[in-house]
């Protein structure tokens, strides 16, 4: 199960569960998401980024988070651009509450545009 929020569902998140430690969230770029420069805005890739994440931890039943972000990088690699955005996150170490995961954001021609790093606060 998937986190439900109006946030993402404005986006226009896509989900996929490749497994228990990855999800993939591919994100249709809309013209509202392009900043002045012409390139999708940071904050977007940010928030793709963090929803990634986010989800590795399944939802409950009727959607509620599990856990919380205490702690967000993102490096942008290269300017974002194209049709669509694919982040790939996985778990890297999970432990009791803290969970370390990690996110790489690709564009429609599959080049690396961002990577990010999370820790999660498992809501216990």
């Amino acid at each position: 199960m998937f986190i439900k929020q109006a946030l993402d569902e404005f986006l226009g998140f896509e989900y996929t569960r490749l497994n228990e430690t990855q999800v993939q969230l591919r994100l249709p770029v809309q013209d509202l998401f392009v900043n002045s420069a012409g390139v999708i805005h940071g904050g977007v890739i940010s928030s793709l980024a963090d929803v990634a994440m986010s989800n590795l931890i399944p939802a409950t039943g009727n959607g509620i988070q599990q856990a919380l972000t205490v702690d967000l990088n993102v490096s942008f690699l290269k300017a974002a651009t194209g049709e669509y955005l694919i982040a790939h996150a996985k778990i890297e170490k999970q432990g009791r509450t803290l969970i370390h995961t990690e996110c790489e954001i690709f564009n429609d021609k599959e080049e690396l545009v961002a990577k990010s790093r999370a820790i999660l606060f498992r809501k216990v």
